[in-house]
């Protein structure tokens, strides 16, 4: 062969192999540009096919979702079927022979199988959690003429354990995909996705739980009584507000009803203070155990909720069978659902005005006995037009929802076996003293023996930064707090104690808690280093500084902390529910093995 024929020859395979790495980076830039991001953080992706049918599963999800929760089950089982038929083509456009072979190659391997995975994800939650959950009529988890279906929750529980079963199990699958190497869209998608379903391990797991406890709850083997308590936002604690207002409820066979009302300043101070836990007395000396408005100035509800029980139980000579929280926010989200409600004397709690009516103008406008009274009347007004009123079931279960999210509705059993069901749930309010993902607390307590917590406004930044050698994470915290108080006007209700000096200025003794296993490193009030309290509460170190503010002012705290080691997984705040919302950011960066 002549030497111009070989040549001619070895150009052939170079065009050839140029043309495969070229159809090899074709490849790879389709997988990545045919990501887009839908709305509910479930994902389109490579090939035209399997993108569309992945949007339109992502839509049809949000279609169904609306429909379950607004009793629409006709249509619901309609966009059942087509969610099916969607998620299972894009399982079966990303399941053959030449995607196998794709997930084995070089660059796009990983993409593919993760986008092989998100398929196989969306399409086990359509054929075996979905189906279930639309199954399970939701308004029997609602009261219907002052009575829950004990019976019916418990026929339904079977289900949706087995529903909840399949959700974890699909989030296993998608926990053990590796994102090191995935390009920027997959690895979003991937993310998206894992929060979508971490969301739902929400519900499923709450509906579970709920339909496992609540007929015991609810007096199915006998009657039961609880201590409903109103949080006082107006007077922060660190799970919420001071503990204000009582009802004893009393629960049978689904039936429940009000009982009798009062208040923790009736209790009072007790004489023979009860046992604190070391840890928490070492923060708070003996005012947990001593004074009922301070049981929750630890974020640990199970504590504070036993300590209140034991002062009831004192106070009145009879016990209770566990602790449920709300505040008047949770108050504004039913009566959303429920309409206005009046209450004796010619007021009407309206969902846009109740915080303001509870939490300012009462103290402006009424002495401290007709407070009490006025706070009481109020509950009972809301807890019976709940029970009684023929309510809009979606507008109920969202605010439930949403209380629950937020930590501000808590609860809490004195019997074991229930309250280890409730585990760490939002609902239980519990403090966990280890976790999959590091969380942050930051918790408020008042110091001014006031009630000018309505006019705080509160927001935390929680940054993410270098990984060290140990296996910690160095975060910093960045928070502020601002006072919307007026300079002058305010009732002596209001004002109270003043403990800050100036009657106007709110002192709150702001509570940082570590991870579990973490450390504090520096602190700083406005730039400048501050001096702070110490102490660790359920293997969380804690720093507790005084932060003032005056009406107008903003004051900004920083901690730089670290996390425990080995800590894992986008890190969360855990904040005192108050009168307004946060503003919160988590400014995440990559895992600290890429």
């Amino acid at each position: 062969m002549t030497e111009s024929g070989v040549s001619r020859r070895g150009r052939r395979r170079s065009r050839r192999r140029t043309r495969a790495r070229i159809r090899r980076a074709l490849l790879a830039g389709l997988v990545a540009g045919a990501l887009l991001v839908a709305g509910a953080g479930w994902v389109g992706f490579r090939g035209w096919q399997a993108r569309a049918h992945l949007l339109n599963a992502a839509g049809l999800a949000r279609e169904l979702s609306a429909q379950v929760v607004g009793g629409d089950f006709d249509r619901a089982q309609r966009t059942l079927a087509a969610l099916q038929e969607q998620a299972g083509a894009a399982r079966d456009a990303t399941g053959d022979a030449g995607w196998w072979l794709g997930q084995r190659t070089p660059y796009a391997g990983d993409d593919l199988g993760a986008v092989r995975q998100i398929a196989v994800a969306i399409d086990d939650l359509a054929r075996r959690a979905f189906p279930t959950l639309l199954r399970t009529d939701l308004a029997t988890l609602l009261p219907t003429q002052g009575r829950l279906d004990v019976a019916r929750l418990r026929a339904v529980s079977a289900e949706l354990t087995a529903a909840d079963a399949a959700v974890r199990q699909t989030r296993a699958s998608l926990d053990a995909v590796p994102t090191e190497n995935l390009v920027d869209q997959i690895r979003t998608a991937l993310t998206e996705l894992r929060v979508q379903i971490d969301r739902l391990v929400g519900l499923t797991g709450a509906a579970d739980k709920g339909a496992k406890v609540l007929p015991p709850l609810l007096g199915a083997d006998g009657p039961r009584t609880y201590l409903l308590v109103s949080q006082n936002l107006a007077e922060l604690r660190a799970t919420g507000g001071m503990f204000g207002a009582y009802a004893v409820i009393r629960a049978e066979n689904g039936r429940v009803r009000m009982e009798k009302q009062g208040t923790s300043a009736q209790i009072g101070r007790l004489k023979r203070p009860l046992s604190v836990d070391p840890e928490v007395r070492a923060l708070w000396a003996d005012l947990p155990g001593t004074y009922p408005a301070d049981v929750n100035l630890t974020p640990h509800f199970p504590t504070a909720a036993k300590l209140y029980r034991d002062m009831y139980r004192r106070h009145a000579g009879g016990t209770v069978d566990g602790v449920l929280a709300v505040d008047p926010v949770v108050l504004s989200y039913l009566l959303q659902a429920t309409g206005p409600v009046r209450v004796p004397g010619g007021t009407t709690l309206t969902g846009d005005r109740v915080v303001r009516t509870l939490l300012s103008d009462a103290y402006q406008k009424l002495d401290g006995g007709g407070q009490d009274a006025f706070f009481a009347a109020s509950a009972a007004a809301v807890f019976d037009a709940f029970l009684t009123k023929n309510v809009n079931h979606r507008a109920l279960l969202s605010a439930f929802d949403r209380s629950i999210t937020e930590r501000r509705i808590l609860f809490w059993s004195a019997r074991p076996e229930e309250q280890q069901t409730l585990g760490d749930s939002r609902l239980a309010g519990a403090l966990p003293d280890k976790e999959s993902a590091p969380s942050v607390g930051v918790y408020l307590n008042d110091g001014s023996g006031a009630k000018l917590g309505y006019y705080l406004r509160q927001s935390a930044t929680l940054t993410v930064g270098n990984c060290v050698e140990d296996g910690r994470r160095e975060l910093r915290l960045r928070f502020t707090l601002h006072s919307a108080a007026p300079k002058s006007g305010l009732s002596e209700s209001v004002l109270g104690l003043g403990k800050a000096g100036d009657p106007y200025t709110a002192r709150t003794l702001v509570s940082v808690y570590t991870p579990p296993g973490g450390a504090v490193l520096a602190t700083r009030l406005d730039g400048q280093p501050t001096p702070v309290g110490s102490g660790v509460e359920r293997r969380r170190q804690v720093v507790l500084a005084n932060v003032e503010v005056r009406p107008g002012a903003t004051r900004t705290l920083e901690v730089d902390l670290l996390t425990g080691r080995n800590s894992v997984g986008t890190p969360e705040l855990r904040l005192t529910p108050t009168a307004t919302p946060w503003t919160t950011q988590v400014v995440t960066a990559t895992s600290c093995n890429q």
